[in-house]
């Protein structure tokens, strides 16, 4: 019964986390106009996906951003048809902060503040290194290829993608780095997160 609570709770949280993920990126976003009535844009929605895998684990926290952003995307029309891949590379984001996070580092198995703020930093940027360079490459094959787009124009969204992307992870990396480790204290005295016992 206590391990089917958790999952509701955990579950519950996710949903949480991919508002969060919908809100900052529909409503705090600056839009950015490119060629053929495409955009890019400056967000802080992928540092809500990183502390979800933060808080969370990688697998809750990646699918609260690949739904949330999602979402997102499925309600703008200028990125709707972006959706599909949206929601693998911010899966993506979430398994990768989540594996450098608990996986290596076992930050869930300490309480020495330093330890986790360092390495809560590292898998920030390990999750969104990652999108900066799969996003415009992913992107540039995705409208090619699948949306048919021209090479060129391709290439010129690429660009643009990749330099709104690199803000949006610096931006995302300072952000969560305060956010999470600003909230993990008080997650951990309302029994909302634990520290595991490491093993012996």
């Amino acid at each position: 019964m206590e391990r089917r609570n958790q999952t509701v709770i955990k579950l519950a949280q996710t949903a949480l986390m991919a508002a969060l993920c919908y809100v900052s990126f529909t409503f705090l976003q600056i839009k950015i106009p490119l060629p053929g009535g495409d955009a890019t844009s400056i967000h802080i929605g992928n540092a809500f996906c990183v502390l979800g895998a933060l808080i969370l684990g990688g697998w809750y926290g990646g699918l609260a951003g690949a739904i949330g952003m999602s979402i997102a995307d499925l309600m703008d029309p200028v990125y709707i048809t972006g959706a599909p891949k949206t929601f693998v590379l911010k899966l993506c984001i979430g398994l990768i902060v989540g594996l450098v996070a608990h996986r290596i580092a076992k930050i869930d198995e300490s309480t020495d503040r330093k330890y986790v703020l360092r390495w809560s930093v590292i898998a920030s940027a390990a999750g969104l290194g990652f999108n900066v360079i799969a996003d415009p490459l992913v992107g540039y094959f995705y409208k090619q290829y699948i949306l048919g787009q021209p090479q060129q124009m391709a290439e010129v969204l690429a660009k643009w993608g990749a330099a709104a992307t690199f803000v949006n992870a610096v931006v995302s990396v300072v952000l969560v780095g305060i956010l999470y480790n600003a909230l993990r204290p008080v997650l951990l005295r309302s029994g909302l997160i634990h520290v595991a016992k490491a093993k012996a």
